[in-house]
């Protein structure tokens, strides 16, 4: 699924005021009028509950009144965050959203979703294939052949050399200090190659708002949420003789488990409890292989999706003044994002999409489009950027590997341009996306850590632009699946461009520099 960022910084393009502020949001109320009253009997009877964000004033005088208004609108309290001054509710009110906006203190509020509460959106692009026997074989007998030290099938990971992951290890391999924060399908922590580096202790199931950190709560809701399991074993895999190698084998990786248990959708409320967690928790780096559910844009003219990028947001920005790193993937659309406008016709995902044409200096791809948040391209074995990756001047950080089955590896056993890397139920899969180009970077932003101990999450985006090397936008019209038709168009220089950003990050460099 798609992952799409304005030409320029958000906080440079808008003036959200209550949503983007260097600070928390913690702007004045924008209304002062007192609650409407209590919706019908036979309204309530007649719509379905949802759950809403209302975003508040942070003071604890505020947060009692808001608390009060949302009874006196026919609302319940899941959660309350005053730290950041979000609070999550369900309500069968129609009229819910419409009523809170009008309560004094309140900046935003608005529906997560458009169906009806049930007793995700993830970026990778196409269904997963588990590796066979043969190719584990095969992988197997090359790295006994090359007699060298490697994981057991890391004769297919060409990734790790692309970015010299593997050369990386030999001289730091990440601490054991540094974790980074998988917020996903969930983590299959029992996988022998996830186990030795897991952190149980700053684990979360986040799934409606509420963490719930009992044992196992953040492992997959099934097999097939396999997701957050790859992506983890991508950053963390252990060099432990088993399977597979992350990027950085060394350090610690947790998981924050935020799809919807039937839907596999994520949530705002979810999303804002995860970031809250990972920075309470002392989470030192984040990675967000997907979009906010249910819209791939949120419009800015919309009251409840304004309401979402309010609440997740504050979250986030929670979360980096308490010294979390935020990277996320750029997504699968190969749109440019620099451009006037784009067709959304995937909105919103968990009911009738709706096509709509946004404008991306006003709709916004959450979190990969907020202040402060790492966004990431995906490459190929050729250092090209993939056919599916989303692209845009201006917009691209950085580019990292995430697979392309057009751009093939000639010295892997299996020759696939997917990435390998752990599944649950102690397996292991190929999968290609933005989802696996971020958590190659989350990896590398983790050795930086493990290098640079006291680094600010400014100061490791800094340092993460600052090693990555940048090929410079392709000299022959861009044009990956032959078919004689230009898919994309690179614009910049060979310090900064489109598809590459600030350009493919290096692990060797960011252990030796």
């Amino acid at each position: 699924m798609a992952h799409l960022r304005s030409r320029r910084r958000i906080a440079l393009t808008v003036p959200l005021g209550i949503a983007l502020a260097a600070s928390v949001g913690f702007a004045p109320g924008v209304a002062t009028a007192a609650p409407d009253a209590p919706a019908t009997a036979s309204a309530k009877a007649e719509s379905p509950k949802l759950a809403y964000v209302v975003n508040t004033r942070t003071d604890a005088k505020t947060i009692a009144y808001v608390k009060r208004a949302i009874a006196r609108a026919d609302g319940t309290v899941v959660v309350a965050y005053p730290k950041i001054g979000v609070i999550v509710a369900h309500s069968a009110n129609p009229d819910f959203g419409k009523q809170l906006r009008k309560v004094k203190g309140v900046h935003s509020a608005g529906a997560t979703r458009t169906s009806p509460l049930t007793a995700a959106g993830t970026t990778e692009e196409g269904a997963p294939t588990l590796l066979s026997k043969s190719e584990a074989k095969a992988a197997k007998a090359a790295q006994a052949q090359a007699g060298s030290a490697a994981e057991p099938l890391e004769a297919d990971q060409w990734d790790l050399r692309a970015i010299g992951a593997d050369k990386a290890a030999k001289i730091n391999p990440g601490s054991k200090r540094v974790t980074v924060g998988v917020i996903d399908t969930g983590v299959d922590d029992t996988h022998p190659d996830l186990a030795p580096n897991f952190s149980a202790s700053q684990s979360a199931n986040c799934v409606g708002g509420k963490a719930d950190t009992s044992a196992g709560a953040w492992r997959p809701e099934k097999p097939d949420h396999y997701h957050g399991t790859h992506v983890a074993g991508e950053i963390a895999a252990a060099r432990n003789g088993v399977g597979v190698a992350g990027v950085a084998p060394g350090v610690q990786v947790a998981g924050i488990k935020v799809a919807d248990p039937v839907s596999e959708l994520f949530y705002p409320e979810s999303v804002v409890c995860a970031f809250v967690f990972a920075a309470d928790k002392g989470i030192e780096i984040t990675n967000n292989s997907y979009y906010v559910d249910p819209w791939l844009y949120n419009c800015m003219d919309d009251p409840d999706q304004r309401a979402i990028v309010d609440a997740v947001n504050r979250a986030q920005l929670y979360a980096q003044k308490k010294g979390t790193l935020n990277l996320a993937s750029a997504g699968n659309s190969n749109h440019d994002l620099a451009s006037d406008e784009i067709l959304d016709d995937s909105s919103p995902d968990d009911s009738t999409p709706v096509p709509r044409t946004i404008d991306p200096s006003e709709c916004f791809d959450i979190p990969t489009q907020l202040p402060g948040v790492v966004t990431v391209s995906a490459t190929g074995v050729q250092d090209l950027k993939s056919y599916y990756s989303t692209y845009g001047k201006g917009v691209i950080d950085v580019a990292a590997p995430g697979g392309d089955k057009y751009q093939i590896p000639a010295d892997t056993p299996s020759k696939n341009g997917r990435i390998l890397s752990t599944m649950p139920g102690n397996q292991y899969g190929w999968l290609q996306g933005t989802s696996m180009a971020s958590p190659h970077a989350a990896g590398v932003a983790a050795l930086l850590k493990s290098t640079h101990p006291k680094a600010s999450p400014a100061e490791l985006q800094r340092l993460l632009k600052k090693q990555a090397d940048n090929p410079g936008c392709p000299t022959a019209p861009y044009d990956p699946d032959g078919d004689g038709k230009v898919d994309a168009v690179c614009e910049g220089g060979k310090n900064k461009n489109g598809f590459y950003g600030s350009g493919i990050v290096d692990a060797l460099d960011a252990v030796k520099k």
